[in-house]
């Protein structure tokens, strides 16, 4: 399916809490001077606004407490027998709290005001202002800084021509702030801020070198969905997926500064997106879509090309092999594993306890002759170097009948399905038996094999388990819910609109086969949203039988091995293994 765009006109609601619909209280403090420690409050002004009406305003002078400098008084023109008969700041703490109300506080300088009034609230025994604000000083200098001199509010005042002038008297500032809010706001619009989310990181979005490119997100909607960053050629470069499209596609612009982020952003012509029911649906179509176009900025693509197998060949005398492409049906394997490396350490741990051959001879009767009676085939000269060494048996040689190479076969096949402590167990009695001996490099060597295996079997028996039910139904605690098919995503619903997903009259067969590289991260990606600690989901319905056969696998760690690849220090610790459970 391809992506999408949403043609119909999006409302403001879909931006977040829409600006012309938020109340905001614009305050200004005068002062003592100093740092708000150690000065006080001598006036407050506050003008409340919604919709870019006045809704009413808030002017008083309040007794400090303590004298005015004159060079304050100079500057403000407020003096210590003007403030004589003024109520202190702990007589108006419940008025002005009931004035802010719920509102977003503003002000140039906004830091400046609000140390100010917290210091005031905690010396009359009251709680600060948990509003959150915005800072007219820091929109400025990202909207406006190249058109005026400075950023000072006089300076904007003049320069944007306000209504209101600042003179150093709180409300007078207030209202001239309210003025220059109010011109920002419109300035913002170029951005695409309609919303109060956006209007908290445009400081940082506004500076972005980029920043021009944010108009490729004013369509994006505040819902779950995958989106998709394409270069002039309309290539794929990125596939993300996310709960809020607009928040998130936004955030590259502000908070991440990562040198990949930047290069993204250099390249990208356009933003496409598509809407998901849920996180769910937007994490496996995230899955769908980076198989589909493997984008070279997405870490997830250069993993998918480095995945690979585990098989045990289809020959006279079968031997593992590794290879990028899911095996045939019916052989043993395992995978698919996160690359070729996992894979050969796959292979040394099974070669490390089953003797199977390990030269790539291809294995015939005109390899080694006529067979004997008992099936043996008639030696060659000499046998291959690792069957020289002790570690690996040489049918090519003649030292094997087909009937024994068989049973090492079928110990495989057990220990990658059904009986993994087939392999295991030898495993980890050779890394106590190298612990023991203070063979610590060793032994790391060992654990590293057999918990790459562990995983690898590990995860075999996740993927199938999941694989063989026909249909799960999974429910979101918010009530939307999906249907999954032998572990693959099938219908997605909103919350209050399930289906009716009456069992097929004819099962649906269990899929047979290896488990295919796009499968295998489906499936992955559907369990972890899962099966994650306080997963949001639940199984409602199955169909099937959702289970791992019992038995806890081990997780093989070895103490004392840190600094295995140096070989530092000596320990006494034994090996320790650790199971699922």
């Amino acid at each position: 399916m391809p992506l999408r765009t949403d043609d119909a006109q999006r409302s403001l609601e879909d931006l977040g809490r829409p600006i012309r619909d938020t109340p905001f209280c614009v305050i200004d403090v005068e002062t003592t001077g100093g740092s708000a420690a150690q000065g006080a409050i001598t006036e407050i002004g506050a003008v409340r606004v919604r919709g870019g009406a006045c809704e009413g305003t808030f002017s008083t002078l309040v007794d400090p407490g303590m004298p005015i400098p004159a060079e304050i008084t100079a500057l403000t023109g407020i003096r210590a027998d003007m403030v004589a008969d003024a109520p202190p700041f702990r007589a108006l703490v419940d008025d002005l709290t009931a004035f802010v109300g719920d509102a977003v506080i503003v002000g140039h300088n906004i830091r400046y005001d609000l140390s100010f009034l917290a210091a005031e609230f905690e010396r009359s025994g009251r709680s600060r202002l948990a509003n959150r604000s915005v800072c007219t000083l820091a929109l400025a200098r990202r909207l406006i800084r190249d058109e005026v001199p400075n950023c000072k509010l006089g300076t904007l005042a003049t320069c944007l021509r306000l209504d209101h002038r600042p003179s150093h008297r709180a409300l007078d500032d207030a209202l001239a702030t309210t003025d220059l809010f109010m011109a920002l706001l419109e300035r913002a619009g170029t951005f695409g801020v309609l919303g109060l989310e956006d209007l908290f990181v445009l400081p940082r979005l506004a500076g972005h070198p980029q920043a021009a490119k944010l108009r490729l997100t004013e369509d994006l909607p505040r819902a779950p969905g995958v989106y998709v960053f394409k270069d002039r050629a309309d290539n794929v470069l990125y596939v993300g997926k996310a709960t809020d499209l607009r928040s998130r596609v936004r955030s590259y612009f502000s908070s991440d500064e990562r040198r990949k982020v930047a290069e993204l952003l250099r390249s990208t012509h356009s933003i496409d997106h598509e809407v998901s029911v849920h996180p769910l649906a937007a994490a496996v179509r995230e899955v769908q879509l980076i198989a589909e176009h493997l984008p070279r900025f997405n870490s997830q693509a250069t993993r998918w090309r480095a995945m690979a197998y585990v098989e045990l060949t289809d020959e006279a005398f079968p031997r593992l092999k590794m290879t990028r492409t899911p095996p045939s049906a019916g052989a043993a394997y395992l995978g698919p594993l996160s690359s070729a490396g996992a894979a050969h350490r796959v292979i040394d741990a099974v070669t490390t306890v089953v003797p199977l051959r390990r030269c790539s001879t291809k294995v015939s009767a005109a390899t080694f002759g006529q067979l004997d009676l008992d099936g043996i085939g008639l030696p060659r000269p000499t046998p291959c170097a690792p069957a020289q060494l002790g570690v690996a048996w040489c049918p090519c040689a003649g030292e094997v009948a087909p009937v024994e190479y068989a049973d090492l076969c079928a110990v495989i096949e057990r220990g990658f399905t059904h009986e993994p402590d087939a392999l295991l167990g030898p495993l980890r009695r050779r890394l106590l038996e190298l612990a023991d001996q203070e063979r610590f490099e060793q032994a790391a060597e060992v654990r590293d094999r057999a918990a790459t295996l562990a995983e690898a079997i590990r995860r075999r028996r996740r993927l199938e388990s999941w694989r063989a039910p026909a249909r799960i139904v999974v429910e979101h605690r918010d009530g939307s819910g999906a249907e999954i098919v032998h572990g693959l995503l099938g219908r997605t619903w909103p919350a209050g609109e399930r289906p009716r997903c009456a069992p097929a009259s004819t099962p649906v067969p269990t899929p047979r086969g290896p488990v295919t590289r796009e499968e295998a991260y489906e499936r992955l990606c559907i369990i972890t949203e899962l099966e994650r600690a306080r997963s949001p989901w639940r199984v409602v319905e199955v169909e099937g039988t959702l289970a791992e056969p019992i038995g806890a696998i081990d997780r093989f760690e070895v103490a004392g091995t840190s600094d295995r690849r140096r070989g530092h220090g000596r320990s006494d610790e034994r090996s320790d293994m650790r199971s699922d459970n």
